[in-house]
C-alpha cells in the first residue's frame, strides 16, 4: 500500500503553531498563521538552521535532527526571547512536538509548538489552556501519524466516531455512518480473533488503561486476512467522558517475516527425537497453532511411486487446544485417494475445501475424517514431505471451527517449514530403517515354541523404542531327544545389530550343546561348556541367561525343572492359587563370558499341574532410577492377576502392561495342563514368595 502524503493546508486555521520541514537540512516548506504570529515570517525553502538563527533555537534544531535520524517522535520544552507587540523583548515558554511525516518533497518532520507562557503565570489559567491545547496537540499528533498509519477516534462507550479512509482501503468496509453500525469493524475481524478482540476492547473501555494495544487479523479488501496492530490512548477531560484516539497499522509483512524466521528455526532444531514418530510430531508442532489448527503426518512405506496403489500410516498428529481429543495412533495403513496420491506424485501442496464436514475419500484415514467432521473442519491441505529427493511422508493440515481456507502465502510457509527439517528427518528415518532391519533379524532367530502334549509353551518378543535399540534379548524352547523340554531366556549386552548377531551365535551354540549332550549334562554343565566354547571361538560378549530342562514327573501331570541362572533376573513360579514365588538362590552365578572356568550350580523345583513358570528379560521390569526389586515385585503382582488367562494372552498382557517400552523385552512361559477336577495337587516346595 503506498504511503499517504500529508497535506499541510489542513492546519491553516489550527490554533496550534504548525511547521513542516523536508529533507536532511529541514528546509521549511510550510507554516500556518499561528506559527507566523509567534515566530514571525521565516523564509520558505531555507534550511532550518538559516531560518532559525535567534537564541534559544538550538534545542529545537537538535530535536529535528534526532527525529529524522531514527524516525521516532519527540517532545521537548524550551524558552525563547521574542518581540512583544510593543516591540520590547519577552521570554516565552514553548512545548515542541516533532514527528516524522511523508511530504510531497520526501521524508520530513511535522513540528507543533504550543506557547505555555500563560500557564506558567497563572495556575488556574494553565489548567484550562493546558487541557485544551493538549487535546489539540494530541489530535494533531494523531493526524500526523496518518502518514504511516490509520487514525480513528472512539467515544467513551467504545463506538467508533471517526475513521480515516485508510480503513476502507484495507478492508473494503465503508466508514461507519449511523450509531447502529459503529461496531461493524468486528465484522472483518478473523473469526478466531473476534471474541478476544471484542473482550479486550471492552475491558479497555471499562478500565481506561494508559495505553491499549492489540494485534489481530482482519479480512482484506482483496481477500484473505492480514495482521494489524492497533494502539489507542484515552483522552480524559474534566466534566466530559473520555475520548479514545487510536492508530492502526498493517503489520502483515513484518509479522510474517518474524513468524517465518521463528518457525524455520524451530523446524531446523527438530534434532533430539530418537524415533521417527517423535521427529514428525515435533515437526507438526511447529505449525500448530501459528499456521494451522491441526497437523497430522502420514508415513509412506517407501520411495514415492507415480503409478499404482500408495498406502500410508498415521505416525504423528498435533492439534491446538480447544479442539476434540485426537484419535490414538493405531499404526494402521490406509490407501491414498486420487487427490492425496496426486499430491505425492506432483510433490506440491494441494488445498481441499471441505463442505458440510465431508472430507474427500482417501485424503485421510476414516478415523481422521471422522475427527475432522467433529472438529468442524473447513479446509484440508495436503503437503508432501521430501527427504533426499523422495517423498517420505504426507502432512495434512486443517482449519477448524469457521476458520477460512489458508492463504497461498500460508500454504507456502507450511511447505517451507516442512522441508526445512530434512536433516533431522533423514537421521530419524535412518534409525528407523536400522531398527527395522534389526527386528527382522531378531525375529528370524527366534523360533516358535514347540507344541507339547500335557503342557503349553508361549513366548513374546517386543523391540525397544530407542533408536535402533534391538539386539540382545532372546528366548528359546525345544524338545530334547529324551522327550524333555529345554527352555532358555537370555540377554546380550548392547542394543544394535552387533548384539543381535552375538545373541544369534550364543543361542545356536547353546541349542547345539544342550541337544547333543542331553541327560549327560545338567543345565549348569551346558552353560559352562557354552562359556568355554564362546571364549575359544571369540564370540564372547557379556550376557545373562537362565537355562532349564523340564521333565515330566509323576502321574499327576506335573513336571520337574532343573535350571541354572547366569546373572539373570530370577524366574517366577505362579501357583494355581497363592502368592507368586521367585526361583532364586542366595548366591547367583556370574553372567556368561565373564569367567568361563568358574563352576555353576543347578537348582531343582517341581512345576505342578496348572502352575505357570515365567522367564523374562530385564526390559519387562527395569525402570531408570528404580531398584530392580521394585520392578520384579510389580511384575509378580501383574502376573498373579493374569495367571488364569490363556498362556499366549498371558505373555501378551505382561508386555502390554509396561508403560514405556524403552528396552527390548523377551518373555517365555511354561504351564502344565491343569489337574482334572477333584484331583489332589502336589505340595509346594522350594522358591520364595
Amino acid at each position: 500500500m503506498p504511503e499517504p502524503q500529508l497535506t499541510p493546508e489542513v492546519f491553516d486555521r489550527a490554533v496550534v503553531a504548525i511547521a513542516l520541514t523536508a529533507g536532511p537540512e529541514h528546509r521549511m516548506v510550510y507554516y500556518n498563521e499561528a506559527f507566523r504570529d509567534l515566530f514571525g515570517d521565516r523564509p520558505l525553502g531555507a534550511p532550518a538552521r538559516e531560518a532559525f538563527t535567534d537564541p534559544g533555537s538550538e534545542r529545537f534544531l537538535a530535536t529535528l535532527d534526532a527525529v529524522l535520524a531514527d524516525g521516532s517522535a519527540r517532545q521537548v520544552t524550551a524558552h525563547r526571547t521574542l518581540a512583544c507587540p510593543t516591540g520590547a523583548p519577552a521570554h516565552r515558554h514553548f512545548v515542541y512536538s516533532c514527528s516524522p511525516a511523508a511530504t510531497r518533497y520526501g521524508p520530513g518532520i511535522l513540528a507543533a509548538a504550543i506557547d505555555t507562557t500563560a500557564e506558567l503565570h497563572s495556575a488556574l489559567e494553565a489548567e484550562r489552556q493546558s487541557a485544551e491545547r493538549l487535546e489539540a496537540l494530541q489530535r494533531y499528533e494523531a493526524l500526523m501519524a496518518a502518514a504511516a498509519q490509520m487514525v480513528w477516534v472512539a467515544r467513551a462507550d467504545g463506538t467508533v466516531s471517526e475513521l480515516v479512509p485508510g480503513w476502507e482501503e484495507l478492508t473494503g468496509q465503508p466508514l461507519p455512518g449511523t450509531t447502529a453500525d459503529r461496531h461493524r469493524w468486528l465484522d472483518v475481524v478473523h473469526p478466531q480473533d473476534r471474541a478476544d478482540a471484542a473482550a479486550r476492547w471492552a475491558a479497555a473501555v471499562r478500565d481506561l488503561p494508559p495505553v491499549f494495544e492489540h494485534t489481530l487479523r482482519v479480512r482484506s479488501a482483496t481477500g484473505g486476512y492480514r495482521h494489524i496492530r492497533s494502539r489507542a490512548v484515552p483522552v480524559l477531560r474534566e466534566g466530559r467522558g473520555p475520548e479514545w484516539i487510536g492508530t492502526t497499522a498493517d503489520i502483515e509483512d513484518q509479522w510474517r517475516g518474524r513468524l517465518r524466521e521463528r518457525l524455520l528455526a524451530r523446524a531446523g532444531a527438530v534434532t533430539e527425537a530418537e524415533r521417527a514418530e517423535d521427529a514428525f510430531a515435533a515437526l507438526a508442532a511447529t505449525l500448530v497453532p501459528d499456521l494451522t489448527d491441526v497437523c497430522a503426518v502420514y508415513l509412506l512405506p517407501g520411495p514415492d511411486a507415480a503409478d499404482g496403489e500408495v498406502t500410508a500410516t498415521r505416525i504423528a498428529s498435533v492439534a491446538r487446544p480447544g479442539l476434540p481429543p485426537l484419535p490414538p495412533l493405531d499404526r494402521q495403513t490406509f490407501t491414498l485417494g486420487d487427490r492425496a496420491r496426486q499430491a505425492v506424485t506432483d510433490r506440491a501442496p494441494t488445498l481441499l475445501e471441505i463442505t458440510d464436514g465431508n472430507v474427500p475419500d482417501g485424503a485421510v484415514p476414516e478415523i481422521s475424517a471422522r475427527w475432522l467432521y467433529d472438529a468442524r473442519a473447513t479446509s484440508l491441505t495436503l503437503l508432501p514431505i521430501v527427504v533426499d529427493g523422495a517423498v517420505v511422508a504426507l502432512a495434512a493440515t486443517a482449519g477448524c471451527e469457521d476458520a477460512p481456507p489458508p492463504a497461498p502465502a500460508d500454504i507456502d510457509l507450511q511447505h517451507e517449514v516442512l522441508q526445512r527439517a530434512q536433516a533431522p528427518l533423514r537421521q530419524a528415518l535412518a534409525l528407523q530403517r536400522a531398527r527395522h532391519a534389526a527386528v527382522v533379524l531378531q525375529r528370524a532367530l527366534l523360533t516358535t515354541p514347540p507344541s507339547l502334549g500335557g503342557a503349553a509353551v508361549a513366548a513374546r518378543y517386543q523391540p525397544g523404542s530407542r533408536n535402533a535399540e534391538v539386539g540382545g534379548d532372546w528366548y528359546d524352547a525345544f524338545v530334547l531327544p529324551d522327550g524333555s523340554l529345554a527352555m532358555t531366556i537370555g540377554d546380550v549386552a548392547g542394543h544394535d545389530l552387533a548384539a543381535a548377531t552375538t545373541m544369534g551365535q550364543l543361542r545356536a551354540m547353546l541349542r547345539s550343546i544342550a541337544y547333543t549332550r542331553g541327560q549327560a549334562h545338567t543345565p549348569a554343565d551346558t552353560l559352562r561348556e557354552l562359556d568355554t566354547a564362546a571364549e575359544g571361538l571369540g564370540v564372547g560378549s557379556f550376557a545373562t541367561a537362565v537355562h532349564a530342562r523340564l521333565v515330566r514327573h509323576g502321574a499327576d501331570g506335573g513336571w520337574e525343572m532343573e535350571w541354572t541362572n547366569a546373572g539373570h533376573p530370577p524366574p517366577v513360579l505362579l501357583p494355581v492359587d497363592g502368592p507368586p514365588r521367585l526361583l532364586s538362590a542366595e548366591d547367583a552365578d556370574v553372567p556368561l563370558c565373564v569367567d568361563p572356568g568358574r563352576p555353576r550350580v543347578t537348582h531343582r523345583h517341581p512345576v505342578g499341574p496348572g502352575e505357570t513358570l515365567l522367564f523374562y528379560t530385564d526390559g519387562l521390569v527395569e525402570v531408570p532410577g528404580e531398584h530392580l526389586g521394585v520392578g520384579i515385585a510389580r511384575l509378580c503382582e501383574t502376573a498373579a492377576a493374569a495367571r488364569r488367562r490363556p498362556l499366549a494372552e498371558f505373555c501378551e498382557h505382561l508386555v502390554a502392561s509396561v508403560a514405556d517400552i524403552r528396552d527390548d523385552i523377551a518373555v517365555i512361559a511354561f504351564r502344565p495342563d491343569p489337574p482334572p477336577p477333584g484331583a489332589l495337587r502336589p505340595p509346594k516346595r522350594g522358591g520364595r514368595p
